[in-house]
C-alpha cells in the first residue's frame, strides 16, 4: 500500500507524512512549502530548525507558541538584545527545549542576521533551486538534503550562523517554499 499520499476523514488528499495529527495536517495545508519572504519569520523558522535537530518536527510545531512568547515572537533585534540573564530564564522555561547549546545559537544568530550585507530573505532565496517541472512520485523520492541546501549551509556558517547544517537547511528550504515537496497526487502539489 502506498502511504505517500493518505485521504483524511475530510476527503482531503495530502502527503502522508501529515496524516497522523491535526496541527501536522495544518501545518501541511497552511505553511509547508508555501513561498515565505519575510525576514521575521525566516528567522523564526531558521531557529525553530535548529531546534529541531535530533527531534521530531511535531515536538516543535507543538511547542512554537511557548517559542515564540520566550523568543520575543523572534524579532531579531530583540533576540540580538538577549542576556546571559535571559539565557538562564530559558533554560527554566519547561514550555520549549531547553538546550543551553541551540539557545545561545539562536541569541548568535540574530546578532549574526543583524549584521547582514543583505537581508536574511535575500540570502536564503539566493539559494532555491530551479522550480520542479512534475511533483515528486512518493515520500521515497524526497531528499534529505541538496547540492543548494549545502551550499546554503556553507554560507550560513561562513557568515557565524549555528545549528544550520545542510538537513537542517534542506527542511527549512521545504517548509519556506524554496522547494516543493508535495507528492503527486497531494491536493497541494503544484500550486
Amino acid at each position: 500500500m502506498n502511504t505517500s499520499v493518505v485521504v483524511g476523514d475530510d476527503g482531503v488528499a495530502r502527503c502522508g507524512w501529515s496524516a497522523g495529527d491535526s496541527e501536522y495536517r495544518r501545518y501541511h495545508d497552511e505553511e509547508w512549502g508555501r513561498p515565505l519572504r519575510n525576514d521575521q519569520l525566516l528567522f523564526e523558522k531558521l531557529c525553530l530548525e535548529g531546534f529541531q535537530a535530533g527531534l521530531s518536527w511535531i515536538t516543535i510545531l507543538r511547542r512554537r507558541p511557548a517559542f515564540r512568547a520566550a523568543f520575543a515572537d523572534f524579532d531579531v533585534a530583540a533576540v540580538a538584545a538577549f542576556t546571559d540573564a535571559d539565557i538562564e530564564r530559558l533554560l527554566g522555561d519547561e514550555r520549549i527545549i531547553r538546550h543551553r547549546g541551540k539557545i545561545t545559537a539562536t541569541i548568535s544568530n540574530a546578532r549574526t542576521t543583524l549584521a547582514l550585507d543583505e537581508s536574511l530573505t535575500e540570502l536564503i532565496w539566493s539559494f532555491a533551486p530551479p522550480a520542479r517541472t512534475e511533483p515528486l512520485r512518493d515520500l521515497a523520492a524526497v531528499p534529505a538534503i541538496t547540492p543548494e541546501s549545502t551550499a546554503l549551509s556553507r554560507a550560513l556558517r561562513a557568515r557565524g550562523y549555528r545549528f544550520v547544517g545542510p538537513t537542517t537547511m534542506y527542511a527549512l528550504m521545504q517548509s519556506s517554499g524554496l522547494v516543493d515537496d508535495h507528492v503527486a497526487g497531494c491536493h497541494r502539489s503544484g500550486d
